[in-house]
């Protein structure tokens, strides 16, 4: 009998091999095109690779490496089936997992790296210049610019005096002229040679660890730079002196230029400048009027109150940073004591002649001190432990302070959110921190500008004293006299390559926070935190080498946060039963396979984060102990739950996890149904489940779910099958390996509400796919009959039944379409069917396809063996259509979307494709194919 059960089993691990071998396949084929684009980009110097796609290919390389290491024990223990079991069982649901997210995380729409053209030629958000000067020196700079004999350009002036604001025009203005490829690199105060050129090889997308020496590191970065014509390269903020020949920047190569900015002149001078200029402060006149132009008031100054603002504008030196930072100190202030106020801490603040580095220090402590509230002004304090010139997530921000009790833990986890976002928002205001969007993401940040982390620095020197080494590359942590005893934060963050002597033991016992986070520590010694008895927050995330954390750990009773993640090869934590002042656990990603020990006494804990681990159980009885839980991630298939566990954490308002069954999801959704939080984003994963309706069992789904990914579900039939009624607001749906999917609609799918609210829709690996309509079924559009009136992004990935993906009819429905991807599916012949002979009018169907697709703007077609039409009609694509990449599809002859036009789409940037397929295309006007040919970006065929 244990024989026929271990066969049982094995036939199960057998199974679940298949599906991770299908998604690793998937991934590989991912990878490898991104690969062979790299490698072909990379030689030439034309790319930038972003930041999203390389950490997502180190994440499919370490997980191939984790699949391999298991197949080897295999191999190792002689195929032994209860040895297999023993090996796979246990992690295998962790290694799909890991899978599953990476293909969900793969689709870069935006492409895979910023062309170099486009990276230096992107406007920067800037201010507008004030004073006639400006205008003046950003017209001299740029004739410099145009004279063969000026190569180097030297800009300085006061800190806070505009420099920054004078060369962000001229990056702007450059990049409208033809044949100019601008490059923006911040130096700042301790960039090392080996950090400057590290930070402009990323800048042009070149990658500097397969180089060896630093010799050959620099000459590869002269080469790519002097490869290509009309090269400016503006480093702002330099502090000190470099050969450009070690750093690798070829002055006058191919008509390469260098400007810098920099408070001195003797900087400018040992910099062989053939051009300086000086940025001088505003005049009287101009640093009141731009005073005005911030402060932005509806009615004039009283008389009274005007002669004190004056005065404070004169206080400010003529600097715009201060005048800037000023008005936002005084806006919508209308009682003139508050203005005398001012005035008189001002100038106090000059007759104590601080030790400062320029005047607008003075303006920017003001502010500070204007601030009042502690909490605030904290707050603002805090920036400064990140590296200069970092972009801060807004709520990784918030997290932190909320870890230091910043923000009180007492509200609700988004009324704490919504506190931290009114704290940051106030500092904006006041101009204390700048504000902005990542591009590749929809979140918000903060930074600080130099002067002001600068000012920040000076004041947490001594009392809240912080020591912060951030970004600098440091090697070894500080000597023993750096660390005092009256630190209270330190921050030796990002640093990428830290080691701790085995020795090391700082004495700091009112230390509060250590930030050594993305250091690649490898040990961390057991006396290390022996006298730190007062740490709150320690994060060590993103130290992949950590394998065991000291058990000294256990001791850190007063600790409120503790951050390991992505420690992947972290195993070991020891027991954690003392902390029960900790709130916060997050131990994400890393290779723990068992919950901590003692995390049951862990009352207080309010985030526990296991997502990526290898944890397969937590019991009930632990979960009904952390009561207070606000934030809970399990998302590993072995990590199941019951809806009374959860239900039961009555403060819980994010969770990710996998229930036992639909019975179980529906009680939580009930449960939950009158506690959601609208501004909360809802993502169900539904997993081997039976939700077809013919089970049963009804689906009940959160009416604001928003994104909804359904996998190896095999009774689903079609869309409408599953009980989605409920998901009117749904924006993101796939389906993912789903058997019994032999078409995706039929005529009862087009009443279900969320098709007019979808925006995403994928579909992955449902090989039995044969149609998206099933047989016969055709739809018109009318003004009001539009179903996909939101749809922007459509991928099929590894269809291979599939041999048209649509009709004309479909088509019609889809006028928003911004993102078509069509990848690996064997048997697809055609993307654009012929009108059948059943439509009631084949001419009205041409015309709809004629003027369909008005906003496509990204068009893959990848590994389509078959492929032999695009459309069997011209197509318009209006001015929309920006990127088209055609990679293994031979047999494509014609290309409608290329229309044969005296002139190309004007919005057409680029077309990645195989030298083969592009000469083998056939064209109607030969003269066609050249006006598209300076588009082309050639990728090797393997």
């Amino acid at each position: 009998m244990d024989f026929v059960k271990s066969l049982m089993n094995f036939e199960s691990v057998n199974k679940k091999t298949e599906r991770l071998k299908r998604k690793v396949e998937v991934l590989e084929s991912k990878e490898a095109d991104i690969a062979e684009e790299f490698e072909e980009v990379d030689s030439l110097g034309l790319k930038k690779r972003k930041r999203e796609v390389s950490t997502w290919l180190g994440h499919v390389g370490n997980l191939k490496d984790k699949v391999q290491q298991k197949e080897e024990k295999v191999r190792a223990r002689g195929w032994v089936i209860s040895n297999i079991i023993d090996l796979f069982q246990n992690d295998f649901d962790r290694l799909e997992n890991e899978a599953t997210e990476l293909l969900q995380t793969g689709n870069f729409a935006e492409g895979h790296a910023v062309e170099a053209d486009e990276g230096a030629g992107v406007s920067l958000l800037t201010t507008d210049l004030v004073g006639q000067d400006f205008e003046t020196n950003k017209n001299m700079i740029c004739q410099w610019l145009r004279s063969d004999e000026s190569l180097i350009v030297g800009v300085y002036g006061l800190g806070g005096v505009g420099k920054t604001t004078l060369l962000t025009h001229i990056n702007n203005q450059l990049q409208n002229l033809p044949d100019i490829f601008v490059y923006w690199v911040t130096a700042s105060q301790q960039c090392s040679n080996f950090e400057l050129r590290n930070r402009i090889a990323k800048k042009v997308g070149l990658d500097l660890s397969k180089y060896g020496e630093e010799k050959e590191k620099a000459a590869k970065l002269a080469r790519t730079l002097g490869r290509r014509r009309g090269i400016v390269l503006i480093l702002d903020d330099v502090w000190d002196c470099f050969p450009a020949d070690v750093v690798g920047i070829p002055i006058g190569v191919n008509g390469f230029k260098l400007i810098l900015s920099t408070r001195s002149l003797e900087l400018c001078r040992k910099m062989n400048c053939q051009n300086t200029i000086k940025v001088e402060p505003l005049s009287d006149k101009e640093a009141w009027e731009l005073f005005l132009e911030k402060l932005r008031r509806e009615t004039l100054l009283p008389p009274q109150i005007e002669v004190i603002a004056r005065s404070l504008v004169r206080n400010c030196d003529g600097l715009p940073l201060g005048i800037i930072t000023m008005a936002g100190c005084m806006k919508r202030v209308d009682d003139i004591c508050e203005w005398r106020n001012a005035l008189e801490g001002m100038e106090e603040s000059k007759a104590a002649k601080e030790d400062m580095e320029t005047e607008v220090f003075r303006v920017l402590r003001y502010s500070y001190d204007n601030l009042k509230d502690t909490t605030v002004q904290q707050c603002f304090l805090y920036c400064s432990l990140f590296p200069e010139d970092y972009e801060i997530e807004r709520d990784k921000l918030i997290e932190y302070l909320i870890d230091e009790r910043l923000i009180d833990g007492r509200k609700s986890r988004q009324a704490k959110f919504d506190t931290g976002h009114t704290i940051l928002n106030k500092l904006e205001n006041v101009c204390l921190l700048e504000g902005g969007k990542f591009t590749w993401v929809n979140r918000r940040y903060v930074k600080m500008h130099d002067l002001t982390r600068d000012m920040a620095i000076q004041i947490t020197s001594t009392s809240p004293r912080f020591l912060v080494l951030a970004g600098v590359g440091l090697e070894d942590i500080p000597d023993d006299e750096i660390w005092t005893e009256d630190l209270v934060r330190v921050s030796l963050m990002r640093n990428y390559s830290l080691s701790l002597p085995s020795n090391a033991s700082p004495r700091c016992p009112r230390l509060l926070t250590l930030l050594l986070n993305g250091n690649k520590i490898e040990r961390i010694p057991d006396c290390f935190f022996m006298h730190m008895n007062e740490l709150t927050v320690l994060d060590l995330s993103f130290n992949q080498n950590i394998a065991r954390l000291p058990s000294s750990i256990s001791n850190l009773r007063n600790l409120t946060a503790l951050l390991l993640v992505r420690c992947e090869n972290l195993e070991y934590v020891p027991y954690l039963g003392h902390l029960t002042s900790l709130r916060r656990l997050d131990i994400s990603y890393t290779g723990v396979a068992e919950v901590p020990q003692g995390i049951e006494m862990l009352v207080n804990l309010r985030y526990l984060n296991l997502l990526g681990t290898s944890i397969e159980k937590i019991t009930s009885e632990t979960l009904s102990k952390l009561c207070h839980l606000e934030y809970l991630k399990l998302l590993n298939n072995k990590v199941k739950v019951r809806a009374e566990e959860v239900s039961s954490l009555r403060k819980l308002d994010t969770f990710t996890g996998h229930f036992y069954d639909t019975v179980d999801f529906n009680t939580y959704i009930e449960f939950f149904r009158y506690e959601l939080i609208e501004s909360t984003e809802r993502n169900v994963y539904l997993k081997e489940c039976s939700i077809s309706k013919s089970n049963g069992d009804s689906l009940v789904l959160p009416k604001e779910i928003q994104s909804l990914f359904i996998d190896e579900c095999d009774e689903l039939t079609c869309l409408c099958d599953a009980s989605l009624g409920n998901a009117i607001h749904l924006k993101v749906y796939r389906i993912y390996s789903c058997k019994g999917m032999k078409h995706l609609f039929c005529s009862s799918c087009f009443g279900l509400p969320f098709l007019r609210t979808l925006q995403v829709l994928d579909l992955y690996l449902l090989h039995n796919l044969n149609d998206l309509m099933e047989g016969g079924i055709s739809i018109t559009r009318t003004p009001s009959n539009c179903i996909f009136r939101s749809l922007k992004e459509f991928r099929v990935y590894g269809c291979h039944n599939m041999k048209r993906l649509f009709m004309p009819s479909l088509l019609s429905h889809l006028q928003n379409l911004e993102i078509l991807s069509v990848c690996d599916c064997e048997q697809m012949e055609e993307i654009i069917g012929e009108a059948s002979n059943e439509d009631v009018d084949q001419e009205a169907t041409k015309i709809i396809v004629l003027n369909n697709l008005p906003n496509l703007k990204h068009l893959t077609l990848e590994r389509l063996q078959k492929l032999k039409n695009f459309c069997s009609t011209s197509i318009v694509c209006s001015n929309s259509l920006q990127q088209i990449s055609v990679l293994k599809c031979l047999k494509l002859r014609r290309m409608p979307l290329l229309c044969e036009e005296p002139n190309p789409f004007p919005s057409l940037q680029r077309i990645f494709a195989e030298e083969e397929w592009w000469e083998s295309l056939q064209w109607d006007h030969p003269q066609t194919k050249d006006l598209y040919q300076p588009l082309c970006q050639f990728l090797e065929r393997v």
